[in-house]
């Protein structure tokens, strides 16, 4: 079972799932994407915790709750957690990643050269920081694609 059945309880052999094994692709990518953004195997610069935060920021920026939720029974420290449900009070390297995740989620354009600086600065290394900007970036698609399966399973039950 992967990350969008396990939110949206897909039954295997429903229409739903029938319709997504369709389209195999897009689940293995969607699912290899989630992971190696969110909980890769090997972190590099950005820990397990820092991507987490990350993803819950994001998550609760684009009102999903069910992600959100899903996000906080990852096993990363608590602390990482709580500081993206205020990133502006976090501290340290967290607070500037989650500050960051705010204005790359709600005002890209915003986003320049200094915002990038100030990430090299905290010590993360250009791939960290892409990583970063990918996992940002990643969190509202999943959230766009979780809300048209979950139009489409209610669609189907009506």
């Amino acid at each position: 079972m992967d990350l969008v059945e396990t939110l949206l309880g897909i039954a295997p052999g429903s229409p739903l799932a029938e319709l997504r094994g369709q389209r195999a692709g897009i689940r293995q990518h969607t699912e290899g994407a989630w992971r190696e953004l969110v909980l890769p195997a090997e972190p590099g610069g950005v820990s397990l915790a820092e991507r987490a935060a990350l993803a819950l920021r994001v998550a609760r920026l684009g009102g999903h709750d069910g992600l959100a939720a899903h996000i906080r029974t990852l096993p990363v420290p608590a602390e990482a957690l709580a500081a993206a449900e205020d990133p502006v009070r976090a501290e340290g390297r967290l607070g500037l990643l989650l500050r960051y995740a705010d204005l790359v989620a709600e005002a890209p354009e915003r986003c320049g050269q200094a915002e990038i600086d100030a990430l090299g600065a905290a010590g993360l290394s250009p791939q960290d920081i892409v990583a970063v900007t990918q996992l940002i970036a990643f969190i509202p698609f999943q959230i766009r694609l979780l809300a048209g399966l979950r139009a489409l399973q209610e669609e189907a039950a009506a």
